[in-house]
């Protein structure tokens, strides 16, 4: 009996933060438990001949740089549509006159609910059948299409960037006669911008990713994105599966700086939504 309340009052005397720590070494364990199951269940020689083949990788890296500023191109393209074209859907939602509020609604619930690579197809061939245009630039149909995808999410960040600046601050910028577009343009936005920066950047990393949607129109060679290199390299006889992490690794390049950058505006601005 004596034993069974030895133990008793051994669980007992066990802290909180004691607790924590021994939870945290059980998992781990059970983490390098798992690690160790993967690499000794691994067949490397395939590993090496198929995904980490530095004979491939060297044969598609001519073309990577090339791909990775179309990337980039398009990034900023379709980013500059859907910031200008956003910022416009935001006050359309805020504005006083009743249809722009319900054309601005039906856009974002539009554009929201159906996918980017419809809307790729759709700008990229339905247009120009449907009024005569012809897209000579591949950067055109990529801010264009992209762009309208990314406006409808960033007017949502942006308006609720524009709601949570003070009220007081609207009404001390009326009362000293602003007119009402001078506040919104002097005192509104450029709070809400700092306000909704982190979020923008993230916007920015998912543009990033969508431009691997534009293989669908039949690209020349010189206007390759990335993901396109990587899926030709893919197709070849000695490809295997490299070139999908030589484009991750191209990628990282982008992403990683960005998430980075969003990360330290996040701190600068108190982690305001």
């Amino acid at each position: 009996m004596s034993v069974d309340l030895s133990a008793s009052a051994g669980r007992a005397r066990m802290s909180p933060r004691r607790r924590a720590r021994v939870a945290r070494g059980v998992q781990y364990v059970v983490l390098l438990a798992v690690l160790g199951l993967l690499l000794a269940t691994a067949d490397w020689e395939t590993v090496g001949q198929t995904i980490f083949n530095p004979t491939s990788a060297a044969q598609m890296l001519d073309r990577v740089p090339n791909a990775f500023l179309n990337t980039v191109t398009y990034t900023l393209a379709a980013f500059a549509v859907g910031l200008s074209l956003g910022t416009v859907l935001a006050l359309m939602r805020l504005s006083s006159v009743a249809p722009y509020r319900w054309i601005a609604t039906a856009y974002v619930e539009f554009f929201r609910g159906i996918p980017a690579l419809l809307v790729v197809i759709a700008v990229g061939y339905a247009v120009p059948i449907a009024f005569g245009v012809a897209f000579t630039s591949i950067v055109a149909v990529a801010a264009i299409a992209l762009g309208a995808v990314a406006a409808a999410y960033i007017s949502e960040t942006v308006r609720a960037g524009i709601e949570a600046v003070p009220r007081g601050q609207v009404e001390a910028a009326r009362s000293l006669g602003m007119s009402h577009t001078r506040t919104m343009v002097q005192v509104v936005l450029p709070q809400a911008f700092r306000t909704v920066m982190p979020p923008l950047t993230n916007e920015v990393l998912l543009l990033t990713k969508d431009t691997s949607l534009l293989f669908v129109l039949g690209q020349t060679r010189e206007q390759f994105e990335l993901t396109k290199v990587g899926r030709d390299a893919l197709s070849t006889a000695s490809g295997g599966l490299t070139g999908l992490f030589v484009i991750g690794a191209a990628y990282l390049l982008i992403t990683i700086p960005l998430g980075i950058l969003a990360r330290r505006l996040e701190r600068r601005t108190g982690g305001r939504p």
